[in-house]
């Protein structure tokens, strides 16, 4: 299992989202464009919404704890290279508990903009299909600083037709997973090393942390568990426990290192835990 590990952190280090670094980015290289900015200031809950589509109605999910009773707790990962090393992290920290099994569906170069690359609908419909799960942790974006074509309109990154489109495959995704009686917790994307690229992940986070919110969905903010104390990206944090200063982050400024990830799902396996009631749990001995 530790080979397995030790691939999931390898690839999710494989890729750097960069408009500049096209044969290691199939998605631009398909004639996808990140040519819009986006600025850090917040955007107001009410002025997003308005720019969103009508929120779906979605059936309410099994509570976690009655499916941790009833036998087991299937989580699985679904999102890009950067949910690949989550995925690495929530296993450590999760598999070994009685009935809890971490599974990865998460893909390399793929998001939520380019569907004519890979459409993730389709793709969660069937991977669900040959394997149920009880709860979804996703996290998506740093590919998707790109155009969406839907409806036979193309809209460019950062516009309003734009940030419509992209709710709306959020939407579509929830709704799929919802709708399987699959709890849905989304994660946000973290402090990015270059400004022009955190601007349109801080842009994303905003859409999506307010679809959320009026999904009903958990999101999971992970910019302040990546920034230092001024709000500002830096690749040294202090460990969680010891306060020792670990390298976080990757060379690219984009990914982060295995400690990074580590960080990363601290905030995603206590929420997984204390909806669970995993909270108190011991792991199973020689976890």
């Amino acid at each position: 299992m530790t080979a397995a590990l030790v691939v999931g952190i390898g690839i999710g280090l494989i890729l750097t989202p960069d408009g500049r670094d096209w044969l290691r980015h199939p998605t631009l290289m398909l004639g996808g464009s990140a040519n819009a900015s986006a600025g850090r200031a917040p955007v107001a809950p009410s002025a997003m919404a308005a720019a969103l589509p009508p929120v779906p109605v979605l059936p309410a999910p099994t509570p976690l704890q009655q499916k941790v009773e009833q036998g087991g707790l299937r989580v699985g990962v679904f999102g890009d290279s950067m949910a690949d090393g989550l995925w690495t992290a929530l296993y450590r920290d999760l598999d070994g508990r009685p009935g809890v099994t971490v599974t990865k569906f998460s893909e390399v170069s793929t998001g939520l903009s380019r569907y004519d690359y890979v459409d993730i609908q389709a793709k969660t419909t069937r991977q669900i299909a040959e394997q149920p799960v009880d709860v979804a942790v996703i996290l998506f974006g740093t590919n998707d600083a790109q155009p969406i074509s839907l409806d036979g309109t193309i809209h460019d990154f950062g516009t309003e037709g734009w940030k419509a489109a992209y709710a709306r495959r959020v939407d579509d995704l929830v709704t799929l997973l919802r709708g399987r009686g699959v709890a849905v917790y989304w994660v946000g994307l973290p402090r990015m090393k270059r400004d022009g690229f955190d601007a349109k992940m801080v842009l994303i986070n905003q859409v999506v942390s307010a679809r959320m919110a009026a999904l009903g969905v958990p999101w999971i903010e992970t910019e302040t568990a990546t920034e230092n104390a001024a709000g500002d990206y830096q690749a040294y944090l202090p460990e969680s426990g010891t306060g020792r200063r670990r390298l976080m982050r990757a060379n690219d400024g984009i990914h982060m290192s295995m400690a990074g990830y580590l960080r990363l799902a601290e905030p995603v396996a206590a929420r997984l835990k204390r909806d669970a009631g995993l909270a108190a749990a011991a792991p199973a001995a020689g976890a």
